[in-house]
């Protein structure tokens, strides 16, 4: 993600309440590895502590801090499925690895949890999640999304309107919601740390504030830091929003889209706002999410930017937002406000490849990488091990550029994103 956007005592929320204490430095000399890792993110994390609990040499190279960017800015939210629509899915890959697709966003989902207890991750678990319609064509898309994920095996999804609202989300703002059990959210940065500290504890070395400089292809690959290299015969990109300037190749199939969080005080009232602790997003183009946090704030997203400048009063904005859903928030402060860069694809569903025979990478979460990054990590350890079954059924889904090259991508983003934030309104 982008450079926070500061308003409190510390850059985000997240990093004011971090409760994982991480010991990392920058490489300094040149190490051998078998397989490295550039990203300190939730994908790259998980890939070394696959990687190394299998008994190999691996090196994680981040050009920041470990979570610095969308793995530790994040909303949260930890889902199954995909940023595209499951039906959608099904038209670009068939039924068949759109069943395994699924069902791998659904182990995604667990793995998360699994790893919050394996490693005694403090990362304030919760289950539970609810989608909330705004206009009546959101009511018949709750309607069909609850018959999908029946069809699909998620059992307990359920359409709530009336006054049965009101027991999960206290909003006047909407006429439906849909609510499920599996779904879960978390405090991501201490999640990401939490990965972290066990692919240390695997053996993994990891390195903050190494930026990769340059790479020299070849049987045995040669990655150039400004104080050392690696070595390395395999190499795992998980690079997010930044992967493109590294290498710009793959930059057109993504577009970085910043997007914004705003925390406000500790407030007695919060736990009423949300009674039974679920995350929730309504179905906007550009929607708004939000949950509870473990100390009584309501932490709220949402907006998009295309530019690297955050938009001006972003903590007036992203406040007004909140309370267009929560009037009760009328005399709320923000505490935090932060932001970052989302990586999109054109069509919303994750990017996997090879760059070359040795080096693969995973990009394009598109907003939906809480539960994603951390299986795509696990996919990308099985393929370096050379079990690339799973890993080629996400290479699979085929990607397309966003038109207009550099110049001119960022404006016709604008203009189509102009029509859904149009359309939204209706």
């Amino acid at each position: 993600m982008n450079g926070p956007v500061r308003s409190g005592a510390a850059p985000s929320y997240y990093e004011a309440t971090r409760a994982v204490s991480l010991a990392t430095t920058p490489l300094d000399g040149d190490i051998v590895v078998d397989v490295a890792i550039i990203g300190g993110g939730i994908t790259g994390c998980s890939a070394a502590l696959d990687l190394a609990g299998s008994g190999l040499r691996v090196a994680l190279l981040e050009a920041q801090d470990i979570g610095w960017g969308a793995s530790g800015r994040n909303g949260g939210q930890v889902l199954p499925g995909y940023a595209i629509a499951q039906t959608s899915l099904k038209r670009l890959v068939g039924p068949e690895d759109a069943r395994q697709l699924w069902d791998m966003s659904m182990e995604a989902v667990a793995l998360v949890e699994q790893r919050v207890t394996d490693y005694a991750i403090p990362a304030d678990y919760h289950k539970g999640y609810l989608y909330a319609a705004i206009r009546p064509r959101h009511e018949r898309a709750l309607e069909e999304e609850a018959a999908e994920l029946t069809s699909l095996g998620l059992a307990g999804a359920e359409v709530l309107r009336g006054a049965a609202i009101q027991a999960h989300v206290a909003s006047p703002r909407y006429r439906a919601i849909m609510t499920e059990p599996f779904s879960a959210h978390l405090h991501p940065l201490n999640y990401t740390l939490g990965l972290a500290r066990a692919a240390q504890a695997a053996g993994a070395h990891l390195f903050s504030k190494t930026p990769v400089t340059a790479i020299e292809q070849g049987t045995v690959l040669r990655l150039k830091t400004p104080r050392g290299t690696v070595s390395a015969g395999t190499l795992l990109l998980s690079g997010g929003a930044y992967l493109g300037r590294l290498w710009p190749e793959v930059a057109g199939y993504v577009m970085p889209v910043g997007t914004y969080i705003v925390a406000t005080e500790p407030r007695p009232d919060i736990p009423a706002l949300l009674p039974l602790n679920e995350a929730a997003s309504d179905l906007n183009f550009v929607l708004d999410y939000y949950r509870r946090s473990a100390d009584d704030r309501l932490l709220f997203g949402g907006r998009v930017s295309y530019s690297s400048v955050p938009p001006p009063r972003l903590a007036q904005a992203m406040l007004a937002r909140a309370r267009a859903v929560f009037p009760q928030l009328a005399n709320a402060r923000a505490d935090f406000t932060w932001g970052g860069l989302v990586d999109i694809t054109r069509h919303r569903a994750p990017q996997f490849g090879r760059l070359a025979p040795n080096i693969l990478m995973a990009q394009g979460f598109s907003g939906h990488g809480v539960a994603l990054a951390g299986l795509a990590g696990r996919v990308l350890a099985e393929a370096a091990r050379g079990q690339a079954g799973r890993f080629d059924v996400f290479a699979r889904i085929p990607q397309a550029r966003f038109p207009g090259g550099r110049a001119f991508r960022v404006p016709a983003l604008l203009l189509a994103t102009s029509y859904f934030r149009l359309r939204d309104l209706l």
